[in-house]
């Protein structure tokens, strides 16, 4: 059957006979694996490499520009390896057609560069491949999110004379045509009026130009709580809608957020929403791509929203956003070059607002590296250059802390790519070379390691739902305080309901640490002990403050280099 090319051919009343499929996760309770469709898997009958060693993945940077061969196939035919390392939830990156690159020699693989919003990229697959794949997770008990671009399509049409424009003072500029004659898709699309024609952005920071303007070569929508904007608004939720009803989808990554119009986006997740409702899906997850500080994200989550914009009340409607601030603060602290200090202050600051210590991991979906790694000129992993400690560490961080923890596919192998170009970091995880082998390593040191620690996420509360604190520490057993510098122990319980999970990490690369740690004097009594879960074997004591005055209990753990380890 041929795709829809108009928003009038489709039906979005509930499929006869089908139920939809529901689980009563909360957000925070997954685990998400990030994957670029392109690059995580063809479908053709591999044969994994069985090393503890990581991997370096496949491709040259040539190979990496262009499209790969990776397939909703290929994910549907290794949904174990996502599964085994723990994994509830897949994020696929963008699956609907795009434009062919003018440049031969750089494909648009990344999905960013939408001009069919009704079809899947033939590249990727067909439609049925993407309700294959969605049904057999569903089966596995996971859900899978789609990423999707409501902020701006493809390079679908030019301007007058085919030439760049840049944003000049909220100019608007004369349209010229369309690049094809049936696209984009939906073919309501095919009016000028439903694309703001300002031209490309060149300040990235300054309001209206980053709602405004155009991303590089692809064209801004006109999301303005106009005529125009509305009825493009209804054509992109009917659009999408559509993939809820046809492919069961559980949730959107809902790119460029803060270059869309604030009831812009309180519409669309609203009526998403409404209609994941309609559909029986209970805990549909909107999150959102807010680059920016907590100051910037906090108006958007939880408790922090409603928002006034002149005379109206705003609600986003956001489940909850990327967590910026910790993929800038976090590695640093891991790799022992950045104070623990901004850590635990970038906690602070978020306990003196709306968001209690346990709740908080409703509102954030946690990473330290993805397909873009923003702020970086030169492009490089979490892994480049890193020992397999630290990023094990590091994914055990964000599976212990607050937040619904993401990790960015091949981080799993320790890929370690970088350069100057975000191909480097999009490595292929099948080989380009040689049509019998894989990378999706099983065996591999990392992996273990976090499907480890991901089994202990899964089956304890408190890792789930726990208010966290960090714990001061001692070289001495009588002066206790936070972490100052570097290296240090670094060191966090999760306490929900009476439960204390303690979890600690080395941050020195060299030397083993014995320091004394704090933990819940309310909870415990010296001569108890707390049992290592991760990261080593046995018991520590419970020790109580040598002065009678104070009353602290605390343990001490003697940590090797960069070992990460979890007590209880």
């Amino acid at each position: 059957m041929n795709a829809p090319t108009s928003i009038a051919e489709i039906d979005l009343t509930p499929i006869p006979g089908k139920k939809y499929w529901n689980c009563d996760r909360e957000w925070r309770e997954e685990f998400i694996y990030f994957l670029m469709v392109d690059r995580f898997h063809d479908d053709r009958d591999r044969q994994s490499v069985q090393t503890q060693a990581r991997s370096l993945g496949s491709g040259t940077q040539a190979q990496l520009k262009k499209f790969c061969g990776g397939t909703l196939k290929g994910i549907e035919n290794h949904l174990d390896y996502i599964k085994n390392l723990g994994c509830t939830a897949i994020w696929l990156s963008p699956i609907f057609e795009n434009n062919e690159a003018p440049n031969p020699d750089s494909d648009k693989y990344h999905g960013y560069s939408i001009q069919n919003y009704l079809d899947v990229d033939p590249r990727f697959g067909t439609k049925q491949d993407l309700i294959d794949l969605v049904d057999a997770a569903h089966r596995e008990g996971m859900r899978v999110f789609l990423d999707v671009v409501a902020n701006h399509s493809g390079d679908n049409w030019y301007y007058f004379g085919d030439t760049a424009y840049y944003y000049d003072r909220d100019r608007q500029f004369p349209f010229g045509g369309w690049r094809k004659p049936d696209r984009p898709s939906p073919s309501e699309l095919r009016n000028p009026a439903f694309y703001n024609r300002r031209g490309e952005i060149r300040n990235w920071d300054d309001y209206p130009e980053t709602q405004n303007g155009d991303f590089f070569s692809l064209k801004g929508f006109n999301n303005d709580d106009d005529y125009d904007g509305l009825k493009l608004q209804e054509i992109l939720i009917k659009a999408h809608c559509y993939w809820m009803r046809e492919a069961d989808i559980d949730g959107f990554r809902l790119d460029a957020v803060k270059h869309m119009g604030e009831l812009a986006i309180a519409r669309f997740c609203s009526e998403i929403r409404e209609y994941a409702y309609r559909l029986g899906k209970r805990w549909f997850l909107l999150y959102g791509e807010l680059v920016g500080g907590d100051d910037a994200i906090n108006r958007y989550i939880g408790p922090n929203t409603p928002t006034q914009l002149g005379s109206k009340t705003v609600y986003f409607g956001l489940t909850s956003v990327l967590d910026f601030p910790l993929y800038w603060t976090l590695p640093g602290a891991i790799k022992g070059f950045g104070s623990p200090v901004d850590l635990i202050n970038r906690y602070e600051a978020q306990r003196q607002r709306a968001l209690s210590r346990g709740e908080l991991g409703r509102y954030l979906v946690t990473f330290v590296d993805n397909h873009d790694q923003i702020g970086q000129d030169y492009k490089r992993r979490f892994a480049a250059d890193t020992p397999d400690a630290q990023v094990i560490a590091a994914i055990g961080y964000l599976l212990c802390a607050l937040g619904t923890p993401c990790i960015y596919y091949g981080t799993e192998q320790g890929l370690s790519g970088k350069g100057n170009g975000d191909e480097f970091i999009r490595e292929a995880m099948f080989d380009l070379n040689d049509p019998t082998v894989n990378y999706l390593n099983q065996s591999c040191n990392i992996y273990e390691a976090i499907g480890q620690i991901a089994k202990l996420y899964q089956q304890i509360e408190a890792l789930r739902f726990g208010r966290m604190y960090f714990r001061e520490i001692s070289g001495n057993g009588h002066d206790f305080g936070l972490p100052q510098g570097q290296p240090c122990t670094l060191a966090f319980s999760r306490i929900l309901a009476g439960e204390e999970v303690l979890i600690a990490y080395n941050t020195s690369t060299i030397a083993t640490r014995q320091d004394f740690v704090i933990i819940d004097g309310g909870l415990h009594k010296a001569g108890d002990s707390l049992k290592f879960l991760y990261g080593k074997a046995g018991t520590v004591s419970i020790q109580s403050h040598p002065n009678p005055d104070i009353r602290s209990l605390f343990v001490q753990l003697e940590l090797e280099p960069n070992q990460f380890v979890i007590l209880q």
